[in-house]
């Protein structure tokens, strides 16, 4: 039950019915009792301001915004904080009496989700993938002081995504799997593994011992390249913990609680 004093936020997408992310925050009101709701909006392109403007003039605490809005949404921001600024694309939206402001968890998210398990190597890093998942986890990298090497399997966006961030060395696609001696932190971000997409076809013969071995896609929970590293005797992280440590800085700002990322949670969302 909630009051007429409850705390609202939600999701923003075009289509938003396949989003974990009422599951995962609905258990989290559930678990602190929060006076609140989380919901999904299905938003089409056309409507995004007039949505985004209309919910934070209802009220609500603020957004969680899914493709395909994440770079339109920053011309609706009066701020936008150094990470989301920097990856070009927005995730989070907080409201206040101060106007609207943008930020990107992601990247955070992705390197909370290694600490977690243990698994948070010093480099060098290679990203497959040049998009907006890459260009979040590449800069939450550099930011901890890491190398980092993006492929991916159109050139010139991986040499878009290294002139926007500087430090970011790129590969040829074809090179990736006889360089992966070089490396300590393999990260895939491309949807190749993915349930109902090609396989990603990366053998690890050439992976050092002590590599690890994260893949952003959590549908399989255990990709056929996780699989293939742990069968190696590689660490390896799935990409259910990104999907809920980027989801705390969000859930602490709307509900005034920092949640806690644990098994029950990821039980909840996957159940």
């Amino acid at each position: 039950m909630i009051s007429g004093a409850a705390r609202v936020a939600g999701v923003v997408g075009w289509p938003v019915a396949h989003s974990r992310s009422p599951r995962l925050h609905g258990h989290w009101l559930h678990r602190y009792g929060i006076d609140g709701a989380y919901v999904p909006l299905a938003v089409p392109p056309e409507m995004l301001a007039a949505a985004v403007d209309g919910l934070h003039a209802a009220g609500f605490r603020g957004l969680n915004v899914t493709l395909p809005h994440k770079v339109a949404v920053m011309a609706l921001c009066d701020r936008i904080d150094d990470a989301a600024r920097r990856i070009g694309a927005v995730n989070t939206l907080v409201f206040g009496p101060q106007g609207i402001e943008g930020r990107n968890t992601d990247g955070i998210g992705f390197v909370a989700s290694l600490e977690a398990g243990g698994a948070l190597p010093p480099g060098p890093a290679l990203v497959l993938g040049a998009g907006g998942a890459a260009r979040a986890i590449a800069a939450a990298l550099l930011d901890r002081g890491m190398m980092v090497t993006v492929c991916n399997r159109s050139p010139d966006r991986a040499n878009a995504l290294a002139a926007a961030l500087p430090g970011v060395q790129t590969l040829p696609w074809d090179a990736r799997v006889h360089a992966l001696g070089g490396f300590g932190l393999l990260v895939n971000t491309t949807q190749l593994g993915m349930a109902g997409q090609p396989p990603l076809g990366l053998a690890l013969d050439a992976a050092a011992p002590g590599l690890v071995v994260a893949d952003i896609v959590y549908v399989p929970l255990h990709t056929p390249l996780l699989a293939a590293a742990q069968a190696r005797g590689l660490r390896t992280v799935g990409g259910i913990g990104m999907l809920l440590h980027q989801a705390a800085p969000g859930f602490a700002a709307w509900f005034g609680v920092v949640p806690v990322v644990d098994q029950a949670l990821q039980d909840a969302v996957l159940g």
